[in-house]
C-alpha cells in the first residue's frame, strides 16, 4: 500500500507515491536524489539528518515521509541562494567548523535556526543550542566560533 504526498522541498514542489513507513531522510535521499543530509543512527542521537520542515529544524530521521506532505522541506541543498552561501554556511567555511564535514548539513540549519531564535547567542547558549548535534571530529570549537561569526554577520 503506497500514499500520494506532495511536499515543496528548496522551493520545488514533488508528488510521490510512499509506503507509509518510508522515512524523510530516505525520501530525500533515495527518491529525490538529495543527499546532503546524512544518516548516522537513525535514532536521532547525531543530527547529520537535520532539516527543516514549515521553518523547524527536525531529525528527518525519525519523521515519516507522508508526516511531510503539504509541507515546507529545507535540506541544506537549498540554503544557498543563486551560489550565495548562506551566512551560517559562509561562517563554517571561514572558521573551519567543519573537517570531514559528515555532520556539517546537519549543524548548520540547527545552528541557523539557533540564531533565528537568538539573534545574539553567548558561547554557553550556542553549545546548548547545538548539543542535538555530533561532531566526532571538530572539538565543537570552530563549530562554536563559526556560529559567533554568522551571528555578527546577520546581526548587520
Amino acid at each position: 500500500m503506497t500514499k500520494s504526498i506532495c511536499v515543496t522541498i528548496n522551493g520545488s514542489s514533488y508528488a510521490n507515491e510512499v509506503e507509509p513507513r518510508l522515512l524523510l531522510i530516505h525520501y530525500l535521499r533515495d527518491v529525490l536524489g538529495l543527499t546532503g543530509s546524512h544518516i548516522g543512527c537513525e535514532t536521532t542521537l547525531c543530527g547529520a539528518c537535520t532539516v527543516e520542515v514549515d521553518g523547524k529544524a527536525v531529525k528527518s530521521c525519525t519523521m515519516f515521509a507522508v508526516q511531510a506532505d503539504g509541507k515546507h522541506v529545507l535540506t541544506i541543498e537549498g540554503l544557498a541562494n543563486h551560489g550565495t552561501l548562506h551566512p551560517v554556511q559562509e561562517a563554517f567555511w571561514n572558521e573551519h567548523g567543519l573537517q570531514c564535514g559528515f555532520c556539517t548539513p546537519g549543524m548548520i540549519l540547527a545552528s541557523k535556526q539557533l540564531l533565528e531564535r537568538n539573534p545574539n547567542p553567548s558561547e554557553g547558549e550556542i553549545r546548548h543550542g547545538i548539543e542535538g548535534n555530533l561532531c566526532r571530529c571538530t572539538g565543537y570549537q570552530h563549530i562554536v566560533n563559526a556560529v559567533k561569526s554568522a551571528a555578527a554577520k546577520m546581526g548587520v
